[in-house]
C-alpha cells in the first residue's frame, strides 16, 4: 500500500479519535442540574444530555461532573437500601456535607472535583413527594446556582458509577446520603 494512503488513513483515524475525545469533553449538564456526563445528570432536561447535538443518546456511567447547567435541576425520591433518598432525575444519589452552612458551600477547588455541586439554571423541577418550599439555591464563588435541600447544599460523588450507587455515604464522617426529610441518613 502506498505511503500516502497509509498516512491518510492514520490521519483520518487520529482525527476521529480526537473528535470523540473532544465530544466527550463538551459542555455537558448534569447532574443533576442535573449534572451528568452531562451532571447531573440532571442539570437540564437530563443529566445524560450533552451540550452538543447528537443523534445517539450518551450512556451515563458515572455521577455528573458538570459545572454549567443547561436548565433546571431535576430532583426525585428513590427507595434504596438506606431508605428513601434524594436523587437527580436520572437516579444519581445526592449528598450533603456536614461542614457546609445553609448559605455557603465549604467544598471548593479539589473537593469540588470529587464532590460536584448540583447546579441549576432556574427553579428545580421536582418529582412526587417533594415540595418547592424545601429547596433553595446559594451562589457559589463562580456565580453558579447551587441547589440546597432543607438548607443543605447538594452534591454528587465522583465515585458513584451508576444511578443508585451510594459509594460516597459516610465518607470521612462528613458526607452523607440525604433522606426525604432533608437529614443525613445514619450509617
Amino acid at each position: 500500500m502506498p505511503a500516502t494512503t497509509t498516512r491518510s488513513r492514520l490521519t483520518t483515524a487520529a482525527l476521529v479519535a480526537v473528535t470523540l475525545v473532544l465530544a466527550s469533553c463538551g459542555d455537558d449538564s448534569t447532574t443533576p442540574a442535573t449534572t451528568a456526563t452531562a451532571t447531573s445528570t440532571t442539570q437540564g432536561a437530563s443529566p445524560t444530555s450533552v451540550g452538543t447535538e447528537s443523534t445517539a443518546e450518551p450512556v451515563t456511567t458515572a455521577a455528573p461532573t458538570t459545572t454549567v447547567p443547561l436548565g433546571p435541576a431535576v430532583l426525585a425520591l428513590a427507595d434504596n437500601a438506606l431508605g428513601t433518598i434524594l436523587v437527580d432525575g436520572d437516579g444519581h444519589t445526592l449528598y450533603l456535607f456536614t461542614v457546609d452552612t445553609p448559605t455557603s458551600s465549604a467544598c471548593t477547588d479539589s473537593c469540588a472535583s470529587t464532590w460536584p455541586a448540583l447546579l441549576t439554571a432556574g427553579p428545580p423541577e421536582l418529582g412526587e413527594g417533594l415540595d418547592a418550599k424545601d429547596f433553595d439555591t446559594i451562589t457559589r464563588i463562580d456565580g453558579s446556582a447551587h441547589v440546597t435541600f432543607f438548607g443543605h447544599p447538594l452534591y454528587y460523588f465522583s465515585g458513584d458509577t451508576v444511578p443508585g450507587d451510594t459509594n460516597g455515604h459516610n465518607v470521612g464522617g462528613s458526607w452523607f446520603v440525604i433522606g426525604s426529610d432533608g437529614k443525613a441518613i445514619a450509617g
